[in-house]
C-alpha cells in the first residue's frame, strides 16, 4: 500500500505539496522534501503530459505518493495519468455523484471499472504485478467546490471506491458567492464544516487546498489530506525572504 493511502487507514494525516512548474528538478526537490504526496497540477498548472511523465519519474523515485490533477473529468485524461504513473487522481468541478461515478470507472480496471489496459511505464515502475494491485492501490479524489456539489456531499462520500474528497476552497467560496479565500467565513464556513462531517460518517478521507499556517485547524477539524505548499509558493517566499533578509542585513 502507498504511503498516503497507509496513512489514511491508520486515520492519520497525509500532508502534501502542489506543483504547477513544468521541472523535474524542483519536482524531485519538493518529493525529496518528505511531503506525503506530491501532486502535479495539469488543470491549472503549465505543464503538459510529457512533463508529467518526467516529473512523475522524479516522484517515484521518493517515498511520495504521486497524484496528478487531470485538467477534467475525462477518460482519457485520468488513464494517461495512471498509466504514466499515478497513483492518485485529483478530479476537478465535480458536481454530482453521477459525476464521481464517471470519475471512478475511470480509475478502476474490470470489472470494478472501465479503464483501459495499458499501464505501460506504470507496470514498470510499480511492479509486474502492478494490475492486480491497481484498484486497490489508486486513489480516487473528486473535489468539492461548487455549490452542487457541497449540497451531494452525503451521497457522494457514500460512494464505493471514493477514497478522499478534496475541497477546493477558492472555486467552492465563488460558487457560494463569496470571494476566493483559503477560509473564509459564512456560507464557505458552514459548507467546510458539512463536508467534514460527512466524510467522518461514511469513512472517507477529507482533504483540502491550504497552507502551512491554517494546516493545524484542518488536521484538528479531521482532515486527513491537506496541501500546505506548492512549488510556486515556496519558491516565491524564499526568494522574498532571502531579499528582506538581505536588505535587513545591509
Amino acid at each position: 500500500m502507498d504511503r498516503t493511502k497507509d496513512l489514511w487507514k491508520r486515520g492519520e494525516v497525509a500532508y502534501g505539496a502542489w506543483l504547477s512548474i513544468p521541472s523535474s528538478l524542483s519536482t524531485e526537490a519538493i518529493a525529496r522534501a518528505g511531503f506525503d504526496y506530491v501532486c502535479i497540477d495539469l488543470q491549472h498548472g503549465l505543464i503538459d503530459d510529457a512533463n508529467c511523465a518526467e516529473m512523475l519519474v522524479a516522484i517515484n523515485a521518493t517515498d511520495a505518493t504521486p497524484f496528478v490533477r487531470v485538467p477534467a473529468n475525462d477518460f482519457a485524461a485520468i488513464n494517461r495519468a495512471l498509466d504514466a504513473g499515478a497513483l492518485g487522481i485529483v478530479v476537478p468541478l465535480i458536481h454530482s455523484s453521477d459525476d464521481v461515478y464517471q470519475a471512478l470507472s475511470a480509475c478502476r480496471y474490470p470489472p470494478e471499472g472501465t479503464r483501459s489496459y495499458g499501464p505501460v511505464r506504470a507496470a514498470v515502475t510499480h511492479g509486474a504485478d502492478y494490475f492486480a494491485r491497481a484498484n486497490d492501490e489508486v486513489a480516487c479524489v473528486p473535489m468539492i467546490e461548487t455549490r452542487q456539489a457541497a449540497e451531494e456531499v452525503e451521497a457522494i462520500a457514500a460512494m464505493p471506491g471514493v477514497d478522499a474528497v478534496y475541497i477546493g476552497p477558492n472555486d467552492l467560496s465563488l460558487s457560494l458567492g463569496q470571494p476566493p479565500g483559503a477560509d473564509n467565513d459564512g456560507p464557505y464556513a458552514r459548507a467546510y464544516e458539512s463536508i467534514a462531517k460527512a466524510c467522518a460518517v461514511h469513512e472517507v478521507a477529507v482533504g483540502i487546498h491550504a497552507n502551512a499556517e491554517l494546516a493545524p485547524k484542518h488536521a484538528a477539524n479531521g482532515f486527513r489530506m491537506i496541501t500546505v505548499t506548492s512549488d510556486l509558493g515556496t519558491l516565491q517566499r524564499g526568494a522574498q525572504r532571502e531579499l528582506a533578509h538581505a536588505k535587513r542585513s545591509g
